[in-house]
């Protein structure tokens, strides 16, 4: 029964959005025909005179009040509308229209509007094994469109030496909360596993990753030190958030490598015992990877480049499946000590179609194509003669990073200006572009004449794709949910860069004029209330000529009382 009166409901509904959809031309028609054949016992006219009496009886004070009124109510909607565009990037009103009215009336189906606006939480790193119905069935209708994926940032600075210096120098906080939590889950990821349970230590450490106060987080490995002192997560909470400087860092990291190689050959020779065994070598290989990795980004930031290069090719020839991206790391240190034959060969390993692209991989392919020309190239020279084939080849490049990541010539060019890396970052969003531009933008000005050619051909990639959200030249289209991810990992200080260019919703725009045109009424009809009251009485009187001159047309051809007519019949 219940299933019965369901369908027959969704009949009806579905009956009156179609007759909305086609006939409402009709309704409205037969509405006026109605008004009109029943004039007589509604006496219209009568009201309608008596109506004009009332109005003409009324002060201009009215019209002030009502004027100015109106104004304030207008633009009390115009800065509630401006203000939920600029937190959410949309107009309410159209928010609520889309995902409450339009269903009602049949005009779209409310969960395919959230899907595409892309609000969803975004994905970490670490790969989820649970995941929502509405991921799965919005992933199996939009499978060519990938998911907003946030990932590690190969190039994270230092929470003790770096971020936390900058937080005393200006005052201000360079982490979020969302970023550091992301950072808590990888940290319980990579160093924590099931063979822990019953290991005080092990157990102090999982609750301080969960640790949202860093005096405390660094309290609680004291206290595991204090139990074990070869506690190599310890350690690295240490090296990363109270050492306060770089030096200090690589030393606490050195004592971290020694207890983490000891513990993976220990756990190396017993791994295929059980599950726990393997887990726990797992998780031992994690460490001591990561404590390499962060070894030599500590020699690249004191200037021992070299030895960081052997470092991360040491790490990518040991782990090539857990790499952390280290060939983001060898990109950038190889282009300090400008071996371009060398960031070439690590490029054509991974620039593969079959590997996931980054801005680091795409900027960096089309700053070695910018280099073979950039020094000799000359705008004007080029629409005189055409582009040469090396230069549309470095064009070309320049296109294909612009269409990846639009967001990284504004930092290059230093239109817009950088802040510290997050230590989070969303590929083809503004985190990623401030991430590499923070650690490129050096490089870039190396190379004589890059920036200038960057400059001039820039933005023609748009005219390649004029709607990047629905179709992408190179790439996938540009994912919509790029914007709220980005808010949530950049701090507030921060004016987050948004691809394309949100234009203002109507609404805005209609409640601004709304608002000032009433609010013009107003002052005019409290500055001159005469001549204001003519003027609204002769424009009322030129609307009201075609509405007269209609209904003395229509009582020429219709009876004067139709239900007068019927009843004789």
């Amino acid at each position: 029964m219940a299933g019965f009166l369901s369908r027959t409901f969704d009949r009806l509904k579905s009956c009156i959005a179609w007759s909305w959809t086609y006939l409402w031309v009709v309704w409205f028609i037969l509405v006026v025909f109605v008004i009109y054949i029943l004039r007589g016992p509604l006496k219209l006219s009568e009201n309608v005179s008596y109506a004009t009496m009332f109005l003409n009886t009324l002060t201009p004070k009215f019209y002030v009040a009502l004027t100015g009124t109106s104004s304030l109510i207008s633009g009390l909607i115009l800065i509630f509308e401006w203000w939920y565009f600029k937190k959410y990037g949309t107009s309410f009103i159209e928010q609520v229209s889309l995902n409450h009215i339009s269903p009602l009336l049949g005009g779209g189906d409310g969960s395919s509007a959230d899907i595409n606006s892309g609000n969803a939480t975004p994905s970490t790193s670490v790969s989820n094994t649970a995941t929502s119905d509405a991921t799965r069935n919005a992933s199996s209708q939009q499978s060519s469109i990938p998911d907003c994926k946030v990932w590690r940032n190969p190039l994270n600075l230092f929470r003790g030496a770096e971020y936390q210096r900058f937080s005393w120098a200006t005052g201000k906080e360079p982490l979020t909360y969302y970023d550091m939590n992301l950072s808590a889950q990888d940290h319980q990821t990579y160093f924590t596993c099931e063979a822990d349970a019953g290991k005080p230590e092990y157990e102090i450490m999982q609750m301080a990753w969960r640790e949202r106060n860093p005096q405390a987080r660094i309290k609680a490995a004291h206290e595991a030190l204090e139990k074990n002192p070869d506690c190599t997560p310890a350690m690295i909470l240490l090296a990363e958030e109270e050492a306060t400087t770089i030096v200090e860092a690589e030393k606490m990291l050195k004592l971290a490598h020694k207890s983490a190689d000891a513990s993976y050959r220990r756990s190396q020779a017993t791994q295929h015992q059980n599950s726990t065994q393997e887990a726990l070598h797992r998780r031992d290989l994690n460490m001591l990877v990561y404590i390499k990795r962060r070894l030599a980004m500590c020699a690249r930031k004191l200037g021992r480049t070299r030895e960081a290069v052997k470092m991360m090719r040491d790490l990518l020839k040991e782990s090539p499946v857990i790499n952390f991206s280290i060939h983001e790391n060898l990109i950038e240190a190889l282009l300090e000590l400008q071996a371009y034959a060398d960031v070439q060969a690590v490029l054509a390993r991974f620039d593969d179609i079959s590997l996931p692209k980054s801005a680091t991989i795409c900027y960096t392919a089309a700053l070695l194509k910018a280099r073979a020309v950039a020094d000799k190239f000359s705008p004007d020279i080029a629409s005189k003669r055409g582009l040469s084939t090396a230069e549309m080849t470095a064009v070309e490049a320049i296109h294909r990073a612009v269409e990846f990541n639009p967001h990284v010539p504004k930092y290059l060019l230093e239109t817009k200006s950088l802040i510290l890396s997050p230590e989070h970052i969303l590929k083809r969003g503004d985190s990623e572009a401030i991430s590499y531009a923070f650690f490129h933008l050096q490089h870039w000005k190396r190379v004589e004449g890059a920036l200038n050619l960057l400059h001039c051909t820039w933005e023609g990639t748009f005219r390649m794709i004029p709607y990047p959200l629905e179709k992408g030249h190179l790439f996938y289209p540009y994912p919509t949910c790029t914007e709220n991810a980005d808010r949530e990992l950049l701090p507030s200080f921060h004016e987050v860069s948004v691809y394309p260019k949100k234009e203002l919703p109507f609404f805005i725009l209609f409640t601004a004029g709304l608002c000032s045109f009433t609010a013009l009424l107003a002052l005019l009809t409290h500055q001159y209330p005469e001549p204001m009251g003519i003027v609204v009485r002769t424009m009322l009187g030129w609307l009201y000529l075609p509405l007269s001159y209609i209904l003395e047309k229509l009582e020429a051809i219709l009876p004067s009382n139709l239900l007068h007519q019927l009843s004789r019949i």
